[in-house]
């Protein structure tokens, strides 16, 4: 049997966005923008949906640079339009669950852009997932997410 464990962590990650607040809140809201940036440049997403609404769900599945293959599942818990998200998620890599997490994304006016405040408290299980691999896997959404908002 595997030994059982679980690690709590929280990270914070703050970026500037040269586009208005509500632009940043499409990009998580709508299903086709959101689609644009939300994989990992070195995985393959072979199914994504989202019903972005109070109560809403999210899924992500696809295959990771290692062969196996992940998948993510969100509930929203709280939308306040341009400005807050609150969803609970959880990650599995092939049949195990990995973590479970909540996210809070807080989107201000910065100047004539955004500063968006990401913050992510997790359950790390069974020594699958570390918190510093998905504070860094989330920078790396983050940047994909500049790169979607500039193009």
């Amino acid at each position: 049997m595997t030994e059982r464990s679980v690690v709590h962590a929280t990270f914070v990650i703050k970026r500037d966005f040269d586009a208005p607040p509500a632009r940043v809140f499409a990009a998580w809201a709508d299903p086709r923008a959101k689609a644009k940036w939300f994989s990992a440049p070195d995985e393959g997403t072979d199914f994504h949906t989202l019903d972005f609404r109070l109560g809403g769900k999210e899924e992500s599945r696809g295959i990771g640079p290692n062969g196996k293959r992940y998948a993510f599942e969100a509930h929203y818990l709280d939308i306040v339009q341009d400005r807050r998200i609150v969803y609970a998620y959880d990650m599995h890599l092939d049949d195990q669950r990995i973590s479970v997490s909540l996210g809070t994304i807080d989107i201000a006016p910065q100047g004539k852009g955004t500063r968006l405040t990401y913050t992510e408290q997790g359950a790390y299980l069974d020594g699958l997932d570390r918190p510093e691999d998905r504070e860094h896997g989330t920078r790396g959404l983050f940047d994909a997410l500049e790169k979607s908002l500039k193009g």
